[in-house]
């Protein structure tokens, strides 16, 4: 299924994108996500594809909106029922049977939604867009009323459902958690589509600085081509020269992105000399601190270029690590990507620049 709509109130937005199973929207907040899910909904004047023309009652989509909107006067199996036609016999059996349907049985089905747990609300929210007997499955925000501790599990369960009905679902977020588990990811900037794929491609090569900052990545910077060789790039970074992948699209002089991830970059002791195919970097670890399993390293190179290090447990080098002491980056160069500044635009300059390094977290 292809999505292709454009808004002009309650703001400017045009949106083109591929469903693929189970796709998840990513932009940040503000980007007009949940105004796209309302217009394809027809709650919203749109002008698109699918279902353009049709009232809201007429289009074949079930809607589960940010926080599911439950009825609190309303028990489980009302709720669901709600959409379904009224003075019917069969009307609490469907209901009960959609909620079974979503994993719901039981005494929960006669509770009100404020006696339900999060994901339980969420099946219910699931089973009254279900209702509808809908060709297209929307999801707004649907991470944002479960807690850490369940969102995980709770999140497998809900796409597992989706996939096992064969219904094409677009769930629109901020959180790139969600994207990962995706069968296919688009990313919205700037009110329009910039990227979208697998999320193995879209987190592993973004296309721009400002892509590669939504999902997660720490170590942005700008960089000048400077050479070309075959299939492999050297760009200049703030006085170091580092070796990457190239694209199609490069050429010599341009100023591109450079982006590494923090889990890409190894350490050693002061002194130890790169592997075969590998890249050196001197660096002073200036602050270390411990996140979980995994410890999180600032530091900087001789010519002041800022890395973020993420090293997890099992990656520790057999070495004391401490505050002001000097050590060695290990980088491949296949962990390197090269990406435009911005969305859409080739680059041409003269010297390297360090963008600044965001303050989410990887």
């Amino acid at each position: 299924m292809r999505i292709d709509y454009r808004l002009t109130a309650p703001i400017t937005l045009n949106a083109r994108l591929d469903l693929r199973g189970f796709t998840v929207l990513l932009g940040p907040s503000g980007e007009g996500k949940t105004s796209l899910l309302q217009a394809i909904a027809g709650l919203l004047p749109a002008i698109g594809e699918p279902f353009a023309g049709l009232p809201p009652q007429r289009r074949p989509v079930g809607y589960m909106p940010q926080g599911y909107a439950l009825f609190p006067h309303l028990r489980a199996w009302e709720n669901v029922a709600f959409p379904l036609p009224r003075h019917t016999i069969e009307r609490k059996e469907r209901a009960r049977a959609l909620l079974a349907q979503v994993g719901m049985e039981g005494a929960a089905i006669e509770r009100h939604p404020q006696e339900l747990s999060g994901g339980q609300q969420q099946r219910v929210a699931l089973a009254r867009a279900l209702a509808r007997q809908p060709q297209l499955l929307l999801l707004d925000e649907p991470t944002s009323a479960l807690d850490p501790a369940t969102r995980d599990e709770l999140m497998a369960e809900l796409i597992e459902q989706v996939r096992h009905l064969g219904l094409p679902t677009l769930a629109v977020t901020h959180d790139p958690h969600l994207a990962v588990l995706a069968d296919w990811t688009a990313v919205m900037i700037g009110r329009g589509i910039v990227q979208e794929g697998t999320p193995r491609q879209v987190f592993g090569t973004p296309v721009s600085l400002d892509v590669a900052r939504l999902v997660g990545f720490r170590n942005l910077f700008t960089g000048l081509v400077r050479e070309l060789r075959g299939e492999w790039a050297e760009v200049a970074v703030d006085g170091i020269v580092l070796r990457a992948p190239a694209p199609d699209w490069l050429r010599p002089g341009m100023t591109v992105g450079v982006v590494v991830h923090a889990t890409d970059i190894g350490l050693a002791a002061p002194g130890t000399a790169a592997p075969p195919g590998m890249d050196a970097i001197p660096l002073r670890l200036i602050t270390i601190r411990e996140e979980g399993l995994a410890w999180r390293i600032h530091g900087e190179s001789g010519c002041g270029l800022p890395l973020d290090v993420l090293l997890h447990r099992s990656a520790v080098p057999d070495i004391t690590l401490s505050e002001g002491m000097a050590a060695v980056v290990l980088l491949q160069p296949r962990h390197v990507h090269l990406c435009r500044l911005r969305d859409g635009e080739d680059q041409a300059g003269t010297a390297g620049q360090v963008t600044p390094v965001p303050a989410s977290p990887q």
